[in-house]
């Protein structure tokens, strides 16, 4: 542990106040856990390591609830496996997130009027630092309020000299491979921000846009194409057709005349084209689109770009100028005007790309930029997956990443913007093109200059399982705690981060890849299964609801909606909910501690304890084993369930609820039920602690007098069961909710007494006798008693006197209005679903709902019936 700051955080309070205050909890605790240097990571430790980074978030950002659901899911992990005795490493850090930090800092400089070119690159960039050192990184201490046990020492930045030294030290190394090359491609490009983008900074979404057929040539060399950007025409090289197209064989190799200009323009043939779509022809414009750059290199076509970086025409004639959608219009019009439009569409929705940052619609553009050659990369990323060296999970996740890996293209790493790690490439006066390592010199002299773009910010979060524990150099942090345990993240950037990190980590670190297993979760979502956004006016600001409800709650909440890679919906009641759970756990807890619960001294044997202590030791080791078999499959929210039920039903609701009988006549048996009731909470609050650290930390440090319970040992199952005992208080359970049942349905308060028999001689519940008339609030039989209503349970019977409890000429009226209501229902849903005409009419939701209804009308029947038949006669 390190050294305690000169003022210690307030010590854990030695009794519990009577209610649970996360607000006045959560701060202090957290502040102690990090003095205490509790999630610190000890690189000389001979403890067996785990490893997980943290997803870099963006400096610009702040704690979301996809980052609090991701947070909680790492730190549930990490800390069960430190109390497991491992050197535990939570790898906490920040991306410097290129073009959204340069757009906030711009913004800035646009309210006092300037721009980063005023200021020029040192200057802006200088003043970049300043704001992340003022304004970035607020999500830090957010995460503190979540609980991240994350090692605060070892925080790093993917700008850092450290980071950046490994950017320059793998950029230099494959470029020296040849896997790093500079070639003029398409690319997509953002008008606003000015910069090439990669794939996963473009959204895609349904626009309403026109599509335009136009005719090119004349008479029987007419060929007709559609575009929805008929401003691209202008860069038009040939019409592509397939090479089997009968309609359009006797046109391929000859020209057509390019509307609007001088140029004419081949027809070429190519299997790119669908026949089949639209009418079989397309123009080919291989400056301004992908598929039209791949057809344009097959045959030889030239490139023409027409638009500038700001999307504006530079195509000389009369729509020389004009922004892109201006002249759109104007061009479709000049069209129409020669007559040579032949149909158009509008509204025409079609998927279309925009900057994630911006909003602004990308532009494919014909760019010279640095491309990475992923083939062998690629080939090992995926290798190392179809090997086993990396377990995917869930595993049917597999298949997406293989049809991602397998079918990658060259990733172009370049962007045009001044933050970021600059590409460590110069140019000389003749031509001389000389790439930089870390510890070389840059050439100097008269002409040289380095390459003015940066390298996009996936380029450095690549290295981060790596670079973050000292790589290039051999450090003992990186022989400790590389490769990874586990990487948790989220589905969505399969591809553009996991993807990414396998391939430097296998590249740089000899074949060992970065990670043991992927572990994807999905997305958060609001309780109706809706993506959250702030425009759809459904998004949460988690601190919002750990203001409210405590950090726990939340983070039980989400935990407890995680099923390996599937969206989470979440709602504000469902955090309520938990916010109840860890109320309850506080109050069970001060409870039995009131009763004298402890954990002092050894367990008692077992021949000592009676059938309730038993039944709940032999169901905490069964909960251990099978909370430890999901923490293993990653099945957060089937491990948080199981604890849930264990707590609150079989814990507090049952086990503290039988054993008052105990306390209350003391003796042997009540020291023993002491013993046993500390020993549950004591497990049962390690195992709640991963997901709810806070209530768990003050309860366990209250009840046990340890230190903590983040470095406590975690439980582990003793091989105690005993079926017998479970099935004894299986059947006493079962005895006590049917009668608790009946009073529910005949009206009677949970607190009225009834005076009743238990005929329970010769069985197993004899000795429970007393436990059962406290729960069921039965009192003795008295000389008068009567038994009007008698109930066999379980092989015992409960016979209760209810004259004098209960009008039951009155009961029964209102139980045979209530039947009569059920019984017309069920007829009239009976008489629909037999109607051939209506059934053939009907939409199915509405059949379904008459389905249900006459579902639960006859459920309804059979339980009034049964309580009609239970009363005494009237």
């Amino acid at each position: 542990m390190t050294e305690n700051a000169q003022q210690e955080p307030p010590a854990p309070t030695t009794e519990l106040p009577t209610q649970y205050a996360p607000a006045d909890v959560e701060g202090p605790l957290y502040e102690r856990w990090v003095e205490r240097g509790y999630f610190e990571a000890d690189a000389g430790s001979e403890k067996p390591p785990y490893t997980v980074v943290i997803p870099p978030p963006n400096v610009t950002g702040s704690l979301h609830l996809g980052h609090a659901f991701e947070h909680t899911l790492i730190d549930a992990l990490t800390r069960r496996k430190r109390m497991q005795g491992f050197e535990t490493l939570w790898q906490p850090g920040m991306d410097h997130a290129g073009i959204a930090t340069q757009n906030v800092v711009e913004r800035e400089l646009a309210k006092e009027g300037k721009s980063r070119h005023d200021l020029g690159r040192e200057a802006f960039i200088e003043r970049v630092w300043r704001w992340k050192g003022e304004s970035g990184g607020q999500i830090s201490g957010q995460m503190r309020r979540l609980g991240d046990g994350v090692a605060w020492s070892r925080e790093r930045f993917t700008m850092d000299e450290g980071l950046s030294q490994a950017v320059q030290t793998i950029f230099k190394r494959l470029y020296d491979d040849e896997l790093i090359y500079r070639a003029e491609r398409i690319i997509n490009w953002c008008p606003r921000c000015l910069t090439a983008i990669s794939d996963i900074e473009v959204d895609y979404q349904e626009d309403d846009g026109e599509l335009v057929s136009m005719k090119y040539g004349d008479g029987d060399d007419a060929i007709v194409v559609a575009t929805t950007r008929a401003e691209t025409m202008l860069g038009d090289t040939a019409v592509a057709v397939h090479p089997e197209d009968e309609r359009y064989k006797h046109l391929v190799g000859t020209l057509v005349k390019l509307p609007l200009t001088d140029r004419s323009i081949p027809v070429v043939a190519d299997e790119h084209v669908d026949p089949e779509f639209g009418t079989g022809a397309v123009k080919v414009t291989p400056a301004h689109d992908p598929n039209d750059f791949e057809i344009g290199r097959r045959h030889g076509l030239p490139s023409i770009a027409v638009m500038d970086e700001h999307a504006v025409i530079t195509a000389h004639g009369p729509f020389q100028g004009l922004d892109r959608l201006e002249a759109r219009s104007a061009i479709v019009a000049a069209l129409r005007a020669e007559g040579r439009i032949v149909a158009e569409k509008r509204p025409y929705v079609h998927s279309v790309g925009h900057c994630s940052r911006c909003k602004t619609t990308i532009e494919p553009r014909l760019s010279m930029q640095w491309w990475v050659k992923v083939g062998p990369l690629a080939k090992a990323a995926g290798d190392a997956v179809r090997e086993g060296k990396v377990k995917i999970h869930p595993q049917e996740m597999e298949k997406r990443y293989f049809d991602w890996v397998d079918n990658l293209h060259d990733w172009c790493i370049s962007r045009q913007l001044w933050w970021g790690h600059r590409i460590p490439v110069w140019y000389g006066p003749n031509g001389e093109v000389v790439c930089v390592g870390p510890d070389e010199e840059a050439p100097s002299g008269e002409g040289w200059h380095q390459d003015t773009d940066v390298l996009d910010t996936w380029f450095s979060s690549g290295l981060w399982p790596f670079s973050t524990l000292g790589w290039p150099e051999r450090t003992e942090s990186l022989a400790k705690f590389y490769p990874n345990s586990v990487l948790v993240t989220g589905y969505d950037i399969l591809f553009f981060w996991v993807a990414r990190m396998m391939m430097f980590g296998l590249y740089a670190m000899d074949g060992t890849p970065p990670f043991h297993t992927i572990a994807l979760h999905g997305m958060v979502r609001d309780q109706f299964g809706k993506k959250m956004s702030k425009s759809f006016g459904n998004a949460v600001n988690p601190l919002d609801w750990m203001d409210t409800y405590g950090s726990d709650a939340l983070r039980f909440t989400l935990a407890r909606g995680a099923n390996p890679g599937v969206d989470v919906p979440i709602g504000e009641d469902w955090v309520q909910g938990s916010r109840n759970f860890a109320n309850k756990i506080w109050n069970a807890t001060r409870f039995a501690m009131m009763n004298g619960a402890t954990v002092e001294g050894p367990l008692p044997d077992a021949s000592r304890m009676s059938p309730t202590d038993r039944w709940i030791l032999s169901r905490l080791n069964s909960v251990v084993a099978e909370v430890d078999a999901y923490y293993d499959d990653f099945q957060f929210a089937k491990l948080s369930d199981a604890l849930f039920h264990f707590a609150w039903d079989e814990v507090f609701d049952w086990y503290v609820e039988l054993s008052k009988t105990t306390f209350q006549a003391g003796g042997e048996p009540a020291e023993v039920s002491k013993r046993v009731l500390g020993e549950v909470l004591d497990v049962t609050l390690k195992l709640l602690h991963p997901v709810v650290p806070f209530v768990t930390e003050t309860l366990w440090t209250t009840l046990t007098g340890g230190e903590s319970v983040v470095i406590a040992d975690w439980p582990s199952d003793s091989g105690f069961r005993d079926a017998d005992a479970e099935r004894e208080i299986g059947t006493l359970q079962s005895v006590i909710t049917e009668v608790r049942r009946f009073r529910a349905d005949q009206g009677l308060q949970p607190g009225q007494r009834v005076p009743a028999r238990l005929t329970l001689d010769g069985t197993a519940l004899a000795a429970h006798e007393p436990a059962i008339r406290q729960l069921l609030r039965l009192q003795p039989e008295g000389e008068s008693f009567t038994a009007t209503a008698t109930l066999p349970v379980a092989g015992v019977e409960v016979a209760l006197d209810l004259s004098g409890v209960i009008d039951v000429a009155a009961e029964r009226k209102r139980l045979a209005k209530d039947l009569a209501a059920a019984e017309k229902e069920k007829s009239q849903a009976t008489a629909k679903l037999g109607n051939e005409a209506f059934l053939s009419k009907a939409p199915d939701h509405v059949v379904d709902k008459i389905r249900t209804r006459l579902a639960k009308a006859e459920e309804d029947i059979t339980r009034i019936r049964s309580q009609l038949d239970r009363l005494p006669p009237a």
